[in-house]
């Protein structure tokens, strides 16, 4: 779709409807005009400009309060695609989907350690054309979303830096809004897994709402009324690179200390080798969830002392923001029996005040792995609510 064409569907009272269609389905015109405090007429002129652009439809027919019983209005879900991109660091995955996040087709590709900026791109290109060549209405593609690990200049779309594959400067949107003609936002990987959990997640709706990113490396996202939080310098959620200890271990950003360096995969296993003896050269995380699971006292003590560790930074994210809900994601969690318990433990034990400690919903993503690539696709999504 061209960008001017995007721009024409997003005049504010049409945004509002179509926003409020997307939280309140199916809702009537009337419902509408009460719950925004736009005119009916204004409203009914809206509704039929949204059904003319295939992008919302009437549907069953709703409860009569006295007379003829009011038409419904839902989301279309076969109007328009959205393509979506979580580019890890040892995989790309694409998926496309409707305005509701039904996941329509999907593929992906492993990419090798170390990859060059062309092969990146290349890889990135053909997992794309996969998707491209699989929706038979070009016109109804709204855009391209990518997820990108690492720090991620979002006006350019350039992905800056990425400590795990060494990529640097890779201008992502420019290339392939030159290679497809479509519309490309890209963010960070950990702010596209907030979007996808808020959007998609069937929360209700939070004026703050956090997500924890835990797997290779930690990230967050912060949601306020509805929106991504950026920051001054667009750091906001740098979670992974809060110095917990001033004479720590390395991080990968060169700092002393920092979370990220107490609660991945690779610090959990590398503690794990530090407490138990026994414990074998070639451990991985996933053996330690294994062994836990069998009832290996010690195995079981390192996965509650990474609970404690993700508690304490969890303490310090409530004391600095206080979110209404906080969602935790991530190869990490998938040990959550062991950890969340203590998480929680740790919170109630150490948060500031008695509402903090007892109403701030704690709780794993509800979408799994596919978070971050739903929030991939709802950044496009997100522009046109």
């Amino acid at each position: 779709m061209e960008r001017g064409t995007f721009q024409l569907m997003k005049s504010v009272n049409k945004s509002v409807v179509l926003n409020k269609i997307r939280l309140a389905e199916p809702i009537s015109r009337a419902q509408i005009a009460k719950e925004t405090g736009i005119t009916p007429p204004t409203v009914s002129t809206i509704v039929k400009e949204l059904i003319n652009e295939n992008l919302v439809e009437e549907s069953i027919l709703g409860e009569s309060k006295g007379g003829r019983k009011p038409t419904m209005l839902l989301l279309k879900r076969n109007g328009h695609h959205v393509i979506g991109i979580d580019a890890g660091s040892n995989k790309i995955k694409g998926i496309s989907t409707d305005l509701v996040g039904n996941i329509l087709t999907a593929t992906e590709t492993p990419i090798q350690p170390h990859i060059s900026k062309a092969d990146f791109l290349m890889e990135l290109k053909k997992v794309i054309w996969r998707i491209y060549q699989g929706i038979e209405v070009k016109e109804s593609i709204l855009g391209i979303g990518v997820a990108m690990h690492g720090v991620v200049d979002i006006a350019s779309g350039v992905s800056l830096y990425s400590s795990n594959s060494g990529l640097r400067d890779v201008p992502i949107k420019e290339e392939l809004e030159k290679e497809f003609g479509l519309l490309v936002m890209v963010e960070n990987n950990s702010r596209a897994m907030a979007l996808g959990e808020y959007w998609f997640g069937e929360h209700d709706v939070s004026e703050c709402f956090v997500t924890i990113n835990i797997g290779r490396g930690v990230g967050s996202g912060i949601i306020e009324n509805g929106r991504l939080t950026y920051g001054a310098q667009d750091i906001a959620g740098e979670i992974g690179h809060m110095v917990m200890d001033l004479n720590g271990k390395i991080c990968s950003c060169g700092n002393k200390g920092c979370f990220e360096t107490f609660v991945t995969g690779d610090a959990i296993v590398q503690r794990a080798k530090e407490q138990i003896k026994a414990a074998p050269d070639d451990l991985t995380a996933e053996a330690i969830y294994a062994r836990a699971k069998e009832g290996k006292t010690d195995y079981v003590k390192v996965l509650e002392d990474t609970g404690r560790l993700i508690g304490l930074g969890i303490v310090n994210l409530i004391h600095m923001i206080n979110p209404d809900e906080i969602f935790l994601g991530g190869g990490v969690l998938n040990s959550e029996e062991f950890l969340m318990p203590v998480i929680r433990h740790t919170i109630h034990e150490r948060a500031l005040t008695e509402k903090a400690r007892n109403g701030t919903v704690i709780e794993v993503s509800k979408l799994g792995d596919e978070a971050t690539i739903l929030g991939a696709a709802a950044l496009l999504l997100a522009e046109l609510f």
